[in-house]
């Protein structure tokens, strides 16, 4: 079992990279930049290479994090068969790029739940982070702020919402799972309003923990021993009790209405029919989401659920998708299809275990730089250019 102690700090991680690179070919086919902050010169031994892709970051993370906690990271429910689904889903859009216009000038800027962001890539709310890196959500808050992402925060983070506002700055967005004391879920709704936080993320799809045969053993672990403690419900969740509950229904979002003022999203609808409901139900948004391919094997793609759901909801409140986005054209074709921003998990995380913060600074600079010039290449100069006439083959 992998201690904690094997990943805490940013000068480990970074003299085991060097001893990576010198047997990868990374360290033949890129060249050399320096890391946020680092001011040597181009030919000193503290430098590193300048990834091409979000799948760089990976490789590293897996040498720095090891295979128990990319395994987490990457695995998800029975056969992987719906995190498949998540990536190839992409894969079937083509996309119909127009020529001779004027992309001089691109805009990332969006418009959601009274907020403007300077880009559409948010970052999804993942639990246990310090199991990826020692500073965990605070490296990733950090990250987000610097680069101007908006961040949502998992309930079982293990540092504490207050902490990682602390770190983030105003305006950061608090993940609710409903615990099936609602005395307990009240407090959670008061220490993330008294962070701050203008939204709440509810999230619907995990009545029950999925089928993750392998990929959690040694987490759960690290949970069980205390290293990896769930702050935001440390002293107030019971010993035994889960921190999900299987009896919660749309009654629930009347009862979040009467217990906290923030806006309402709702995360991990896949259907029109639940589509439905949450207009009827008055939420303030949608995540489109299977969690990763955590929970239920679908064998269903986000991307795939994605239509169904813009068609139903016909622009009276903003839809978001998460889910095998790896690439600034999964962004491009989740936007042209009707999505208002996209939620990214495991790239961000790749980076956060691969360099701690500069790590998840790289991995949303990678993918806004892809964005903007798939916007260029196609013919879109601001976000609200990007329709489904840009895309084929959903």
């Amino acid at each position: 079992m992998h201690s904690l102690d094997s990943y805490q700090h940013t000068d480990i991680q970074r003299r085991k990279f060097l001893e990576w690179i010198g047997l990868s070919s990374l360290a033949l086919a890129l060249p050399a930049i320096s890391l946020s902050g680092c001011t040597s010169s181009p030919d000193k031994a503290d430098e590193i290479p300048d990834f091409k892709n979000v799948f760089d970051l990976e490789a590293l993370s897996r040498k720095v994090m090891g295979e128990d906690a990319i395994e987490y990271l990457n695995g998800g429910a029975d056969d992987l068969k719906t995190v498949k689904a998540n990536l190839e889903g992409y894969d079937k859009i083509q996309i119909r790029a127009r020529a001779l216009i004027d992309v001089s000038n691109i805009s990332t800027k969006v418009e959601l739940f009274g907020q403007s962001l300077e880009t559409p890539i948010i970052l999804s709310p993942v639990g246990f982070q310090k199991f990826f890196h020692q500073e965990g959500e605070v490296a990733t808050a950090k990250a987000a702020a610097s680069r101007k992402h908006q961040m949502i925060v998992s309930t079982v983070s293990n540092y504490s919402v207050s902490e990682v506002a602390a770190a983030y700055g105003p305006n950061l967005w608090f993940q609710l799972y409903p615990t099936p004391d609602r005395k307990i879920t009240k407090i959670l709704l008061e220490k993330a309003e008294q962070a701050g936080c203008p939204v709440c993320v509810l999230t619907v799809d995990t009545p029950v923990v999925g089928n993750r045969e392998t990929s959690a053993v040694t987490l759960f672990k690290l949970i069980d021993a205390g290293e990896l403690k769930m702050s935001n419900l440390d002293g107030i969740l019971p010993e035994g009790m889960k921190f999900t509950d299987m009896t919660v229904t749309w009654e629930i979002i009347d009862w979040l209405r009467a217990n906290c003022s923030m806006k309402i999203v709702i995360k991990g609808i896949v259907t029109r029919e639940d589509a439905a409901l949450a207009i009827l139900h008055g939420v303030d948004g949608i995540i489109v989401s299977n969690h990763g391919g955590r929970q239920l094997e679908s064998n269903r793609g986000t991307i795939e659920c994605l239509p169904e759901i813009i068609d139903e909801i016909k622009g009276r409140i903003p839809v978001l998708i998460d889910g095998g986005i790896r690439r600034g054209t999964d962004i491009f074709k989740a936007l042209a299809m009707g999505a208002n921003a996209v939620c990214i998990g495991r790239p961000f995380c790749w980076g956060l275990g691969a360099l701690g913060q500069e790590g998840v600074e790289i991995a949303l600079d990678i993918l806004k730089g892809e964005l903007i010039r798939d916007m260029q290449l196609a013919g879109a100069a601001s976000i609200e250019k990007i329709t489904r006439d840009f895309i084929i083959g959903y």
